[in-house]
Parts: structure tokens; C-alpha cells; sequence
């Protein structure tokens, strides 16, 4: 199914599945969404948004809806730490709980389900700022214990 407007957009849709609208910024004009509760979602641009954490939007995100959850999701990441860690999957166990949580791989982040209530303004972003996953982040650190190293040679080599 491809749908737009606000009586088939995808924003009722997550809403159906028992999930807050907000988990996708504004904007989305075009989605599939079918049977077996796969969805995909196409942005105009790669674009970021602010909750407690920066969070990252490809231009294409996709997963599989059940209710309360959201499975094999791509295309979202999240930051911790000047970490960017891919979401995984977001399932909400209770809705009284007012809690919501974001699977990263290695642990569960869990946020107020009150601050996705309703879909938020997404910055676009150049391709140089995606937010890229953990293993970016590690590229990077290697990057910075070898300029630490190289540095700290460099001032024993200048105190000889």
C-alpha cells in the first residue's frame, strides 16, 4: 500500500500499532506499509531531530510493525555518549508505563514515551554528518589513540 494524507499516512498507522506518532519526524509524504506489518518510510533528505539525544533519520527507513513494537528496524540511529549507535528496534511494554524503549545492540535505552507524542521538525543533514553507527565511532577512536600516541612521540622526541 502506498498512502499519504492524514487518514492513511503513517502516523495513523504507528498510532494503530499502539506507538507514539512521534518516532518519525514530520513530513513523510510517501510510505509502503502491508500486510505483514512491514513498513518503509522515504524522507526527502537525511535529516536529524533532538528528544533527550540526538536522533539520526536516513533517507530511507523501514522495519516491521506488531503492536506495540517496531522489529528489524534500519535507518535511525540514536546518540549517546558522541556515540552514533543504530536503532535496532522500540517496543512499548505497557502504555501506563509512560516509559518507551530503543534497542542499540547492547543495552535498551528507555526514555518517557511522552516526548514522542507528536512528530518533530527534522534538521536536514549533509552526508559527512550521518549520524554513522558504532563502528564509525571506532574507527574514530582508533584514529584518536593514534594521534595521542603520535603525539606524545613527538614530545619526547622535541624534550631530547
Amino acid at each position: 500500500m502506498v498512502a499519504s494524507g492524514d487518514q492513511d499516512s503513517i502516523y495513523g498507522i504507528l498510532k494503530a500499532h499502539g506507538l507514539p506518532m512521534g518516532l518519525l519526524p514530520k513530513g513523510i509524504a510517501q510510505f509502503h506499509f502491508d500486510d505483514t506489518g512491514r513498513f518503509e518510510v522515504h524522507l526527502d533528505q537525511p535529516c536529524k531531530t533532538k528528544f533527550e539525544s540526538e536522533m539520526h533519520y536516513d533517507r530511507n527507513v523501514s522495519g516491521t510493525l506488531s503492536y506495540g513494537q517496531i522489529g528489524a528496524l534500519s535507518g535511525i540511529s540514536a546518540q549517546e555518549l558522541f556515540l552514533w549507535f543504530p536503532v535496532k528496534g522500540i517496543r512499548v511494554d505497557v502504555p501506563t508505563s509512560g516509559l518507551i524503549y530503543f534497542d542499540v545492540g547492547v543495552v535498551f535505552k528507555q526514555f518517557p514515551l511522552s516526548l514522542f507524542e507528536s512528530p518533530r521538525d527534522c534538521l536536514a543533514v549533509l552526508d559527512s554528518e550521518s549520524g554513522g553507527s558504532i563502528r564509525g565511532a571506532k574507527l574514530s577512536s582508533e584514529v584518536i589513540s593514534k594521534v595521542q600516541f603520535c603525539s606524545h612521540h613527538s614530545y619526547l622526541i622535541n624534550t631530547l
